[in-house]
């Protein structure tokens, strides 16, 4: 099969699964179902790996850091004049755990410690997955993180609702 056609039928798959994700209500759905999409038709073993044009990483670290770039308001700058203590807390904390369960896991269960240690690092899918990528271990750093994204977008909702009426929430 010629690579484009590869290429188009993942994009089918992604964008199908991202769209029927999109109708669950669940946060961040399209990039769940998408990855999910994507993720069958490749473990399938019907398709070979796509291989995707040249400069489709770079393009795509760029819309990334766009999308993320243009979340971040005036707002977000204000708020974090009052809430840098615990963005640095909070980073730190997440860091230094991102270490010692990544090294901890290697060393427990076996595994690539630079796998483990890109996978147990706090940072989204799509970031950590493209910095596996540059080290050749994309695919295995994608796979951690999905299982954690699709666990936390699952769990961290139903936890605040639970939460919400014990007051979480109230300032």
């Amino acid at each position: 099969m010629p690579p484009l056609t590869t290429v188009l039928l993942y994009l089918l798959a992604g964008t199908s699964m991202g769209l029927l994700a999109t109708r669950t209500g669940i946060p961040a759905a399209p990039l769940a179902g998408a990855l999910i999409g994507a993720a069958m038709v490749s473990m399938s073993g019907r398709l070979e790996v796509a291989q995707w044009p040249a400069g489709t990483k770079t393009c795509l670290e760029i819309a990334i850091g766009t999308v993320i770039g243009t979340g971040l308001t005036k707002a977000s700058l204000d708020q974090l004049q009052q809430l840098w203590k615990p963005a640095v807390l909070i980073t730190l904390t997440l860091v230094l755990t991102g270490i010692v369960v990544g090294l901890w896991s290697s060393r427990l269960l076996g595994v690539d410690p630079l796998v483990t240690l890109l996978g147990a690092a706090p940072g989204g899918i799509s970031g950590m997955s493209l910095v596996g990528a540059d080290y050749g271990v994309g695919a295995a750093v994608a796979a951690l993180h999905a299982v954690r994204l699709i666990t936390v977008l699952l769990v961290i909702p139903v936890v605040v609702k639970l939460l919400t009426p014990l007051g979480l929430g109230d300032s």
